[in-house]
């Protein structure tokens, strides 16, 4: 088996694949050009995208190039893929700031100084913006049904639910077929990956462009990645876990790794780190709460660099004692608006997925903690005299949650 793939598979990354005994052939043949699309819905990917960030990572590290595919074009459609409702249509500008801040991502994951492995950034704006309805229809619709369409899971799921699925998204599948075949054509791109819910969708590319051309591309797709709580990958109770610096400060990225269920981390030590597989399993069996701290430190490392995982581990050492005042931690900032409402709304401000009656029971239960001092009074009113001292509290929800509060 070819070494690319062979990695692909140990570090849990395979689900699917269109011919792999010819696809480990050509990997083992030449240097190939492989893409990934992302949509540019937000300012920023988040730790959803980051297995496919990985793949094209471990792409170039075994001499293959990756192609990032910024999807201005079918950002504007909306890919109906797992998704309940239509998507949101975006302004114009917000899509190109929206692209111009992930490609910046790409640049920390991605190598850059090899030019014949750096990636390839295309926005297939640049060629949907162009076509001819008309001739599109003749030359490209004619390949697809109408039947087999409806068929694929993101249209049907759409409509056995009896939501409404508009005819701008129903022809995303189209265009995604059309982006690996201008590929295949323009970058000499063999092969798409993805996540499992675009089987469909890559596979209409790759007998689009055996019908076109003759000849054979390949698909690859990953398992949609869930906590082993059962929550969909890159949520947290704060929201969005982002791959943006700006948007989420390193202690927060490294706290989301140190949390890691017991049950997820030799898994995601093997998808979103650079540890070696020997290495892995060497230190399998250490207490598992340093192998989330080696968890946390790597993949912070990959992001936001050394320094800034060694700080994110000593601030997170210096906060869980008891004594610690929460000086160096990110700050939360409340308006007056706060001030004199009770410690049940306060917390409720701060972390808007807990609900009160929890917050109450945590109360109780002394989960609660103002200055490393327990609450016991759910009517506890945050006055503007705790601030006086030092200029902010410190937030303590259990034995994980810690927050700087600034007035």
């Amino acid at each position: 088996m070819n070494n690319f793939l062979k990695e692909f598979k140990d570090r849990g990354y395979f689900y699917q694949c269109t011919n792999e005994q010819k696809l480990s052939d050509l990997l083992n043949q030449q240097s190939t050009n492989a893409y990934i699309g992302f949509d540019s819905t937000a300012p920023s990917l988040h730790v959803g995208s980051l297995l496919q960030i990985m793949c094209l990572r471990l792409l170039q590290k075994h001499g293959h190039r990756p192609i990032v595919l910024l999807g201005g074009g079918t950002t504007r459609i909306g890919d109906p893929s797992g998704k309940e409702e239509t998507r949101k249509i975006l302004s114009e500008k917000q899509i190109e700031n929206n692209i111009n801040n992930i490609k910046n991502v790409f640049k920390i994951f991605l190598k850059t100084n090899d030019p014949k492995l750096k990636p390839i950034f295309v926005n297939n704006y640049k060629w949907l913006s162009k076509l001819n309805y008309i001739k599109f229809l003749r030359e490209i619709g004619r390949h697809f049904t109408i039947n087999k369409m409806l068929a694929f899971d993101s249209v049907k799921l759409r409509l056995e639910r009896e939501q409404s699925l508009s005819y701008m998204e129903f022809n995303y599948m189209i265009l995604q077929a059309y982006d690996f075949y201008e590929l295949y054509k323009s970058k000499k791109c063999n092969l798409q990956i993805g996540g499992s819910d675009q089987w469909g969708n890559i596979v209409n590319g790759v007998e689009l462009i055996k019908r076109e051309t003759g000849n054979h591309t390949f698909g690859l797709t990953t398992p949609l990645i869930t906590l082993a709580s059962g929550t969909k990958m890159g949520k947290t109770e704060k929201g969005a876990v982002w791959l943006n610096k700006k948007m989420l400060p390193s202690y927060d990225y490294w706290q989301f790794w140190r949390n890691t269920d017991d049950r997820d981390v030799l898994k995601f030590l093997k998808m979103f780190t650079d540890l070696s597989l020997d290495e892995i399993n060497r230190v399998k069996d250490k207490n598992i709460n340093e192998l989330k701290i080696l968890l946390a430190n790597n993949a912070t490392e990959l992001l936001h660099g050394k320094k800034e995982a060694e700080k994110s581990e000593k601030l997170a050492k210096n906060t869980f004692k008891e004594n610690s005042t929460g000086e160096n931690l990110p700050g939360i900032k409340i308006n007056n608006n706060i001030l004199s409402k009770s410690i049940v709304e306060l917390i409720s401000f701060i972390n808007k997925d807990i609900s009160r009656s929890e917050i109450r029971r945590l109360i109780k239960s002394n989960g609660i903690k103002l200055n490393n001092e327990n609450i016991q009074d759910e009517n506890y009113i945050i006055d503007s005299n705790l601030f006086s001292n030092k200029g902010f509290i410190k937030l303590s929800i259990g034995k994980k949650k810690h927050f700087k509060i600034i007035n």
